[in-house]
């Protein structure tokens, strides 16, 4: 198979899986319409249709769907047995690609990658800054950091912190003027700072749990953002409470420039755990990087 060949399937198998000419050129680096040019060459020389294409959406044909389905593995067997070759170097080597939210970028992850980056020279990181849940297979990423254990059956989770919980707080300014909250139902009396989620775009509704009952409060308040640090931020500026993870917040508490209140009912939870596939060849550089990464009791 000549080169240019092999490129064109690749394209087509992105434009493919992503369903749009416009997300399968950012993935691949290119043109939108140069992706479009390659598929119609490649239609062309196959002599069948493999997309069904309308001005709102790209879908494969029956015909599209088993080259894909054919594509997909082998593309996926061809990078593995690529990646092994990385363990008969002499030195750990390659490009790591991450998706993580930007709290667990700077927190948990690059305290460890700039540790094998130094000692690694040949080993490349790349991480890009996302609080959604990605598919990392399909977008192209080695691994992803999220929180909680649920993930789907064909990924291994790696848990790299311990456990954690929601932690509901407000400044010492802030309970100056208002009462202490008693139960979750106090909070609707309450200036309460809103999380909006990135993957759905509602509001997070404030979740709690006592002796097995568990409670969600849907809060109101002067502020909303889709950024924790910022909803952090906001309730260090007594703008009302905040309801966020431990790793957010236990710093802010700790120090005494926020007051934590409701902690009876707030259990904790599975923290945060880098993910891959389970097909996945590991090399020596993500090794060194899972490892590094691990939690250890």
């Amino acid at each position: 198979m000549r080169r240019d060949e092999m490129s064109d399937l690749m394209a087509f198998l992105a434009v493919a899986e992503e369903r749009s000419f416009t997300r399968a050129a950012a993935r691949l680096g290119t043109s939108q319409s140069a992706v479009s040019a390659v598929v119609r060459r490649l239609e062309e020389r196959l002599d069948v249709r493999l997309l069904t294409r309308t001005t709102r959406s790209v879908s494969p044909t029956e015909a599209g769907q088993r080259l894909a389905d054919t594509l997909r593995p082998a593309l996926d067997d061809i990078d593995a047995q690529l990646a092994s070759l990385d363990d008969m170097r002499s030195r750990p080597s390659g490009t790591i690609r991450l998706t993580a939210s930007r709290h667990a970028a700077r927190q948990i992850v690059m305290p460890v990658a700039n540790r094998l980056m130094a000692e690694y020279p040949d080993v490349h990181l790349e991480i890009a800054i996302d609080s959604r849940f990605v598919d990392i297979a399909k977008e192209g990423f080695d691994a992803g950091i999220r929180l909680g254990e649920s993930l789907d059956k064909d990924m291994i989770g790696v848990r790299i912190t311990p456990d954690m919980e929601m932690v509901v707080a407000g400044s010492p300014d802030y309970f100056r003027d208002h009462p202490v909250p008693e139960t979750p139902q106090d909070l609707t009396t309450h200036n309460c700072i809103n999380l909006r989620l990135p993957t759905f775009g509602g509001l997070y509704a404030w979740e709690f749990e006592k002796d097995g009952r568990p409670v969600n409060v849907r809060v109101d308040g002067q502020f909303t953002c889709s950024d924790p640090d910022l909803v952090a931020d906001a309730a260090l500026a007594s703008c009302g409470l905040v309801c966020l993870p431990s790793d957010h917040l236990s710093s802010h508490v700790e120090s005494g420039r926020l007051v934590r209140v409701l902690a009876d009912w707030c259990p904790p939870f599975a923290g945060y755990h880098l993910y891959y596939p389970s097909r996945r060849q590991v090399t020596s550089a993500f090794r060194l990087l899972v490892e590094g990464l691990r939690w250890r009791d």
